[in-house]
């Protein structure tokens, strides 16, 4: 059962502060510098930085209860992360002006810095629950926005969150997880095309991704983590199916490495965090396996 997250203490707030001031500092000096560039063109770039905006995110410190004492590093050395993610993301937003399609900035950028959110933030749950009641419903603090600045996509990414497609946040939680399961009766590969016959061309031109088998690599696992391990599973299945139905939903957009920035290396998180719950539901009563996040990342065959 979810509980009320109190207010963080204060030496967070000085943690946070001095976070969001180097963030301002870096971004101030970044656009300094960054205006004054210009293009192969001759013209200057400050116009392009203008109209590309910038991406901001939900606060996590201000929604954490108190921290044990033990988890303090841990949970500060992740809430450091959550900026890192978010000031490489906003340069990847001003690196990669005019890449991709009119979905460009949700699929390469907005999805995959949610990913890595959802991942950053579960080990912060994960850090305070060891000695103190875990938190909840920190993963609704995962999805990102793009405050466009007038750039000519900025009406497309402001309806971010209506974009199923993007498979972004598809493993929030084990009940979302579960949910999913049962509706994601979607056959691995690119079995989605079978009802458009145009897409079986693009389907051998896209290739396939495949995975390592994480079933076959765990323990004896408990009863009483039976049931939560089999709905990872069948998570980490559908998660496959949504990475091979993208990958030919994409196929030419992007730069060379589209599909290991889009496809590939989101995939890899949204693996990792789904890994590592069910190593939990299997340390709660036995041994907690380990070295199981060596099979989060896949790979792409032609």
């Amino acid at each position: 059962m979810s509980r009320a997250l109190p207010k963080y203490n204060k030496r967070r707030v000085a943690i946070i502060g001095g976070a969001a001031a180097v963030a301002l500092t870096g971004a101030i000096v970044a656009g300094t510098a960054l205006a004054g560039e210009t293009s192969k063109s001759g013209t200057a770039t400050a116009r392009t930085l203008a109209d590309v905006g910038s991406i901001t995110c939900p606060d996590v410190a201000s929604q954490l209860p108190e921290i044990p004492a033990t988890a303090q590093a841990e949970v500060d050395r992740n809430l450091t992360l959550l900026q890192t993610q978010i000031d490489e993301a906003n340069k990847r937003l001003v690196d990669t002006v005019g890449q991709g399609g009119a979905n460009f900035v949700q699929n390469a950028i907005l999805g995959p810095l949610e990913d890595k959110r959802i991942a950053t933030v579960n080990r912060i749950a994960t850090a305070i629950g060891r000695t103190a009641d875990k938190p909840q419903g920190l993963d609704a603090l995962a999805p990102c926005a793009l405050n466009a600045g007038g750039a000519a996509g900025a009406g497309e990414e402001a309806g971010a969150g209506a974009e199923a497609g993007a498979g972004a946040g598809a493993e929030a939680t084990p009940s979302e997880a579960a949910s999913e399961a049962a509706g994601g009766a979607e056959d691995t590969g690119n079995a989605e095309g079978a009802g458009d016959a145009g897409d079986a061309g693009e389907a051998a031109g896209a290739g396939a991704i495949s995975c390592p088998d994480v079933a076959s690599q765990l323990p004896a696992i408990p009863a009483t983590a039976q049931a939560e391990v089999d709905r990872n599973l069948a998570l980490l299945d559908t998660q496959l199916a949504e990475a091979n139905k993208r990958l030919v939903d994409t196929v030419g957009q992007g730069g060379p490495n589209f599909v290991q920035n889009a496809i590939l290396g989101p995939l890899a998180d949204k693996r990792n965090s789904t890994i590592d719950r069910i190593a939990i539901s299997i340390g709660r009563t036995a041994e907690k396996p380990q070295g199981l996040g060596s099979l989060a990342a896949c790979t792409l065959t032609q």
